[in-house]
């Protein structure tokens, strides 16, 4: 069974402004730069009006891996992951390469009263016996922590630019 993985962000500005920047190549470029981990980049980013499709690689170092996982993968995790945004929602698929491991889900932005919010409702899915959830685990955590250092740093862009 696969582990949840639900997100969910608030931002002091609108929906509008936030789908502004997923519509804006730099803001892709100085995020991924900012907050994308060790060895993180950008692979494609395709931009048309309202429809964005960005396909990125990070990287979950071993040092911060259990003991179980590295056994495994000694060198790490890497995670080549695509966000797709069209309109107020969008999609995140995302594996771990030479691993049986995957993440989908959906992605919305909606207005609230005074700003907006970013909701995350996905599974992480990892079929190794003995060790998945303990991958799943691993990868929520990681995945967690990025999408809060994400949302900031989209709220700090915005604010800036």
């Amino acid at each position: 069974m696969a582990t949840p993985l639900a997100f969910t962000a608030h931002s002091t500005h609108s929906m509008a402004a936030v789908r502004a920047a997923f519509a804006n190549e730099q803001y892709w470029k100085d995020r991924i730069e900012a907050v994308g981990g060790p060895n993180a980049r950008i692979d494609a980013i395709s931009i048309d009006g309202d429809n964005v499709r960005v396909d990125m690689t990070q990287t979950i170092p071993a040092s911060e891996l259990p003991a179980q996982i590295t056994a495994i993968k000694p060198e790490g995790l890497v995670i080549p992951r695509t966000e797709t945004w069209h309109g107020q929602g969008g999609t995140v698929e995302a594996h771990v390469d030479g691993a049986p491991a995957n993440v989908n889900g959906t992605l919305t932005v909606t207005d609230t009263g005074n700003g907006s919010t970013f909701v995350v409702d996905a599974s992480i899915d990892v079929k190794i016996p003995l060790f998945g959830k303990k991958i799943e685990a691993a990868i929520q955590q990681h995945l967690t922590e990025l999408l809060e250092r994400e949302a900031e740093f989209t709220d700090n862009w915005l604010s800036s630019h």
